[in-house]
């Protein structure tokens, strides 16, 4: 749950001099004349990064870590030498903590000291939006670079990191002004994402600190300081990783051979898988069955990015924040107005229990990420009457899923291949085969299925408890008075604002309907639905004297796990699962020494439900991170929760396998 006694973002001074000062830390970020200097002393040249970025192989990628975050200088130096050395298909990912992130004004007001730096501090600004509590995620120069930036207390956030780190800059303002960082817990951190190769360098030399870092495995040594440091510290990892994860979630043995992949399926999650993998260097071919991307549940002209929230920290809710920022982040790169639209999202209060859990978040969430509003300000943000106040998320908005996949479909490495069936897969001589009856349709070492309820069809996933929920949406002409709707309204359902000349309305939940023909039944339950939005928009756009049997609409299958958290990772084979683990069935506390029986190569990413905007994405980061062996982009326990596993996991603990 995050932690509300916290600000927002960090509370800011500025000196004479244009440098910004910490209230919280009573101390400056960086030196005005010497900060570039001594990152690059202290943080390049101690961890040797101009020699390691210039041997980087290629495909392969350099993972750095940071304490504290600030005002990204470190990030935008170690980036600024990557472009220089690196060969042009090795990457950068790195991964920095930060427990007061500048607001979007104090960033800007920093970096402007540093113009030789501005190629590197202005795509981070262009993307500086929804950076929330928790794993925030950012892609640079076509996917080249990526930052991960973790929001919250530093001894909070490491726990939850699965990655594997090549060099440490370790930074933050100084144990005494600091002391609650400096400590042997985040030593233990360090030492746990270490190997041996793993090199560290900080501004500090305090005794406590040098002894700490030794005794959790560092080799540390003083080298003379620059400018006013006398001196400074330089290390590197000698001791043995003692990270243990459960086998079930280890990760799979990296791929050998070429890095070609096959995507089956090209709604929100296919695309997004694509262009993750795209973005490292794979290969990817996109087998779509229909005769273009996004036409099922990912077709619609307008969904919304809706976050639906616990104030428990629950894993759904820290995948879906996280999920958030990076869809938010990736709409910046489309067309606003006609593929997306960052209008806000007004979540009704429309019943006391409702509003009980609307409160909750209030109090738990900050105030950036949303906040509640009477029916005053509700009607003031919305631009048309309504019943009651609500919880309004700034944030939000409206997304047309086609022109998101479309999108991430653009990369030179990606080819989408349409009409292509796939029934089933084969795996011979190391590549897995899809096929289409006795038609080989194409060949590869990697396959995602990424057809939402359909990967059932394949056997691998057959026993993966999918369930498909059948949406209609309703589209309505728009009006001279209900294009002043300005923002989406939810209730039990939705309305969004005008996108061209239609508002799109739904949407409804129908367990039990297999035909996808619209029906004028469901378009009328629309039309109820928005009655309970706003009687005033309804009666804008005149909806008490359409006949719903010629309204237009659309009606698709949303695929949903029981748990309502995403499917996504490698797939093992369940029966040699359930043998591998049978003793869990007496004990489920054992951690059997027994590799999990991976189906090398095939991975999945379904069950997103009616929130795949926010979590596909995502996912699609979640599966390269696996693939690739890259720091993941959310904390473990949630890529855990999401994880294929858990289903046979629970089975043999609960005796059913």
């Amino acid at each position: 749950m995050p932690d509300t006694h916290l600000p927002r973002h960090a509370q800011i001074d500025w000196d004479d001099q244009g440098r910004p000062h910490s209230r919280h830390y009573d101390d400056v970020y960086f030196s005005i004349n010497e900060g570039v200097n001594e990152t690059q002393y202290v943080f390049i040249e101690g961890n040797r990064l101009r020699e390691r970025f210039a041997a980087l192989a290629a495909h392969s990628c350099l993972v750095i870590g940071e304490t504290g975050f600030g005002t990204g200088m470190n990030f935008f130096c170690a980036w600024q030498l990557f472009a220089k050395q690196a060969p042009a298909q090795a990457r950068l990912h790195f991964v920095s903590v930060e427990k007061y992130p500048l607001s979007y004004d104090d960033l800007s007001r920093a970096v402007q000291l540093w113009p030789d730096l501005a190629p590197y501090w202005q795509p981070l600004l262009e993307q500086y939006v929804a950076v929330h509590q928790g794993f925030q995620q950012f892609s640079f120069d076509g996917g080249r670079v990526t930052l991960t930036l973790m929001i919250g207390d530093v001894l909070e956030q490491l726990p939850h990191l699965d990655a594997r780190i090549d060099a440490w800059f370790l930074d933050g303002f100084a144990p005494a002004k600091n002391p609650d960082m400096w400590t042997p817990a985040l030593f233990a951190q360090l030492a746990r994402l270490s190997h041996p190769a793993t090199t560290l360098g900080t501004f500090t030399t305090t005794g406590w600190v040098r002894r700490g870092l030794i005794e959790a495995g560092f080799s540390m040594k003083k080298v003379p300081g620059l400018g006013k440091k006398w001196e400074v510290m330089h290390g590197q990892f000698t001791g043995q990783a003692s990270a243990k994860v459960a086998p079930w979630y280890a990760r799979p043995p990296a791929l050998e051979g070429p890095r070609r992949a096959l995507v089956i399926g090209a709604g929100l999650a296919g695309s997004a898988t694509a262009a993750s993998l795209a973005a490292r260097g794979w290969q990817v071919s996109v087998l779509e069955r229909h005769q273009a991307p996004a036409q099922e549940a990912s077709g619609n002209p307008q969904g919304v990015l809706y976050l639906k929230l616990s104030a428990h920290g629950t894993a759904l809710s820290q995948m879906i924040l996280a999920g958030f920022g990076y869809t938010r982040r990736w709409l910046e790169r489309l067309q606003r107005g006609q593929d997306w639209d960052g209008c806000g999202v007004l979540q009704l209060a429309f019943d006391s229990k409702e509003a009980e859990r609307q409160a909750r978040l209030a109090a738990a969430f900050d105030s950036s990420l949303l906040h509640s509003l009477d029916r005053a300000q509700a009607e003031a943000v919305a631009g048309v009457q309504l019943a009651c106040g609500g919880l309004f998320y700034p944030e939000g908005g409206w997304v047309h899923p086609p022109a998101l996949c479309t999108a991430q479909l653009q990369h030179p490495l990606i080819q989408l291949l349409t009409h292509q069936n796939v029934i089933e897969l084969r795996k011979v001589d190391g590549l897995w085969h899809a096929w289409d009856g006795e038609q080989l349709l194409a060949s590869a070492p990697l396959v995602v299925l990424a057809g939402a309820a359909d990967v059932r069809r394949f056997a691998p996933c057959a026993d993966l408890p999918l369930k498909r929920i059948r949406g209609q949406i309703t589209r309505l002409p728009a009006t001279a008075s209900s294009r002043e709707l300005s923002t989406v309204v939810c209730a039990e359902g939705y309305v969004a604002p005008v996108r061209g000349a239609e508002h799109t309305l739904g949407a409804s939940f129908d367990f039990h309907n297999e035909d996808l023909t619209p029906s004028a039944a469901e378009h009328q339950g629309n039309l109820a639905l928005l009655d309970e939005i706003s009687t005033d928009l309804a009666r804008r756009l005149g909806t008490a004297g359409m006949d719903p049997a010629a309204l237009q609409g659309r009606a698709a299958f949303r695929c949903t796990s029981p748990d309502y958290l995403p499917i996504v990772g490698p797939l093992a084979d369940a029966q040699a699962f359930a043998q591998a683990y049978a003793m869990l069935r007496k004990d489920a506390r054992q951690l059997p020494a027994v590799e999990c029986p991976w189906l090398d190569g095939l991975y999945v990413n379904s069950g997103h439900g009616s929130r795949g905007l926010i979590t596909a994405p995502l996912s699609g980061e979640m599966i390269a991170a696996w693939v690739c062996g890259e720091p993941l982009p959310v904390p473990r326990a949630v890529a855990e929760a999401c994880h294929p596993n858990r289903f046979g996991l629970r089975a043999l603990i609960r005796g059913k396998a």
